[in-house]
């Protein structure tokens, strides 16, 4: 059984994300998989999710519902999980096979190279593998001292990287940025769609547009910003409207 997780909290996502993503998983996995939605809110969410709250955590008010809270699921012991587990984003769209991510390298931590600080060895936490109860530390440390480690590295992936010195990097195709490895860059994006490239499996959307502001079309902008509307745009890719 392959177990893959995700976490919704707060009004930034809806159900529809995780029931997306609980079918796109089914669409492209052959191997016996579950999703697992950590969750302080299961309402409309599919039956066939495995719904629990979210795991407890020692975490300042401040970034309680940031990325940071992702730092829960590092626990040991944590509902059943065990082995291998693999942890995905809600705002990212599938688009192959996720049977590798879990072949891959097996038994250590995998992550993306985060695509602005290639070279770093920083990892994007957008998607991820990691064994259970080998790096526990993660979520001990961080509770014995959480405004500390907030301060000292202001972005949980961050941290992470630096803790665990034999990361291991996905394959570059796999996993890929819909704003910083497909868009086109200006003014092309304007007449031409962002492209698939071949063995993607994985496409991340971080920040904004979301996947159904990119199907629209739009790529909202604060109304302060309202200049930015002349370079953000982009139309709606066919392989997005398959996938989503």
């Amino acid at each position: 059984m392959q177990t893959i997780i995700c976490m919704k909290w707060g009004n930034r996502y809806n159900y529809q994300y995780v029931n997306r993503l609980y079918k796109s998983i089914l669409r492209h996995t052959r191997n016996k998989t579950r999703l697992i939605c950590f969750t302080d809110n299961k309402s409309k969410i599919d039956k066939e999710v495995i719904c629990l709250p979210l795991p407890n955590i020692k975490i300042p008010n401040q970034i309680s519902f940031t990325p940071w809270r992702k730092l829960s699921v590092w626990q040991f012991p944590l509902h059943d999980l065990k082995g291998d587990v693999l942890f995905l984003d809600l705002d990212l769209v599938i688009t192959g096979n996720l049977d590798k991510f879990f072949n891959y390298k097996k038994g250590k931590y995998c992550v993306i190279e985060n695509w602005t600080q290639l070279g770093k060895k920083i990892g994007n936490t957008s998607c991820f593998r990691f064994p259970v109860k080998l790096f526990k530390h993660i979520f001990d440390d961080f509770e014995k001292n959480p405004k500390y480690i907030w301060e000292l590295y202001h972005i949980e992936q961050v941290y992470i990287s630096d803790k665990i010195k034999d990361q291991v990097f996905w394959p570059e195709n796999w996993c890929k940025s819909f704003k910083h490895s497909l868009l086109p860059n200006w003014p092309m994006r304007i007449w031409q769609p962002a492209k698939l490239t071949a063995g993607t499996s994985i496409v991340v959307f971080t920040g904004k547009p979301d996947p159904e502001d990119v199907l629209l079309g739009k790529w909202p902008v604060p109304k302060k910003e309202f200049y930015k509307k002349i370079y953000k745009r982009l139309i709606a890719p066919s392989w997005l409207k398959s996938n989503w």
